[in-house]
């Protein structure tokens, strides 16, 4: 056989192939731009990216020592689908030590990220017809990983004048008879929003009139919160919430363990016998050298973490005061995460030096990224618009750099 360009194109495949649920779903935007940004500079563009959420420190060296021990000792094997004892342990003790939350190592679950830890909560709850709010601005993956489990997403908007916080009358109005689940994310990705105390108390108790409501806590930024703020986690405030809270985390923010893979969840047994059961026919389990990794990074020293904040704060008061002397955007100052989530409404309707019109979000990001080399994520893909997202995940010569260009950009549009 003699090849030739047109027999290497991919064939297309057969009509009613894929699965209809995945037509109900997109794939992720903020993996596609962190992509489209590194094919970007394969290319040779000068291209700063700022897409993805990922901390650029190395992770902490006892931590790296525990995998490589690990592997040394033979700890390369399957381990039981919820993690490893060891592991299991160490989250019991964090959950109490952190967030004064009783849980024995049985109630605890680990999984290869955070995303999975969610994905088998829902997939293993989610009946079709069964609602699921969720609270925009929200991580890019929540209504996707929602509907594919078959249920239906149910939006409510945390408003630029509230904070980007959700309010008791916005969480009121939204649950019916057929809400199950409510996620609810703080620090926020993407906004960096917290709550405190006498906040999450208000929600809490909206949630008690509603039993059948369990609520989803992704807690994965906790240690990344600046200016003195004091975290709390939803069912710490209220324990009343105890035995229909999932609370959830992971070490690839504050321990910067993006790669390593692992997430991690505590709450009630039965439902942590359902997702081991789902995990059990998916991935089996996490890795067990990121699992050893993990051990170590939650029972050793946390004595960079601090040195990651101050630099986190640094950082996002750096871009703080940038973006807002950028002509046109308005940029809260958020009090966690590593995100800023900046209003571009006076933007929308202005023209570029080229004759391209920005009439959404999604053409500002496309044409920074065009003008200027500058890879950010557009709010429509986290569900609240005119808005954007950056990452200040990385170097302040870079977002600097990144700043700068933003600042010309805007300053060019009419």
């Amino acid at each position: 056989m003699v090849l030739t360009e047109d027999s290497l194109v991919a064939p297309a495949l057969p009509k009613g192939f894929l699965a209809g649920s995945l037509g109900r779903i997109q794939p992720s935007p903020t993996i596609a731009v962190t992509q489209k940004a590194r094919d970007l500079k394969a290319a040779g563009r000068d291209v700063i990216g700022l897409g993805a959420g990922e901390p650029d420190f190395d992770t902490p060296d006892n931590i790296k020592d525990a995998a490589i021990a690990a592997i040394k000792r033979g700890e390369t094997k399957y381990t039981a689908v919820e993690g490893i004892p060891e592991l299991r342990k160490a989250i019991a003790a964090k959950f109490k030590r952190e967030n004064n939350l009783d849980y024995t190592p049985a109630q605890t679950f680990v999984s290869p990220g955070g995303k999975m830890i969610i994905y088998n909560a829902l997939l293993a709850t989610l009946n079709p017809g069964d609602e699921v709010i969720c609270i925009a601005p929200y991580w890019v993956s929540y209504p996707d990983i929602v509907l594919l489990g078959g249920g239906e997403p149910v939006v409510i908007e945390a408003k630029i004048e509230d904070g980007f916080r959700l309010t008791p009358a916005a969480l009121e109005a939204a649950i019916t008879p057929k809400t199950k689940w409510i996620i609810f994310n703080q620090p926020s990705n993407p906004t960096g929003a917290c709550y405190a105390k006498e906040q999450l108390k208000a929600l809490a108790d909206v949630l008690l009139k509603h039993p059948q409501v369990w609520i989803l806590a992704d807690d994965m930024y906790e240690h990344l919160v600046y200016g003195g703020f004091k975290f709390h986690s939803i069912a710490e405030v209220e324990p009343k919430l105890y035995d229909r809270t999932l609370t959830m985390n992971g070490v690839s923010k504050a321990y910067a363990m993006t790669g390593w893979r692992i997430g991690y969840a505590a709450g009630p047994e039965p439902l942590i016998k359902a997702m081991s059961k789902l995990q059990s026919q998916s991935v089996s389990s996490a890795s067990s050298v990121s699992q050893w990794a993990a051990v170590e990074a939650l029972n050793g020293t946390q004595n960079f973490i601090p040195k990651f904040q101050k630099v986190f704060e640094e950082r996002r008061d750096l871009v703080v005061s940038m973006l807002n002397q950028a002509h046109g955007i308005e940029c809260p100052k958020p009090e966690g995460a590593f995100y800023v989530y900046p209003s571009i409404r006076k933007l929308i309707g202005k023209t570029t030096p080229s004759g391209k019109k920005i009439g959404t979000d999604e053409d500002f990001a496309g044409e920074l990224l065009e003008a200027e080399g500058v890879a950010v994520v557009h709010g429509a893909a986290f569900g609240l618009s005119p808005f954007f997202r950056i990452s200040y995940a990385t170097s302040n010569d870079v977002l600097e750099e990144a700043c700068k260009r933003i600042q010309r950009f805007c300053g060019n549009l009419r």
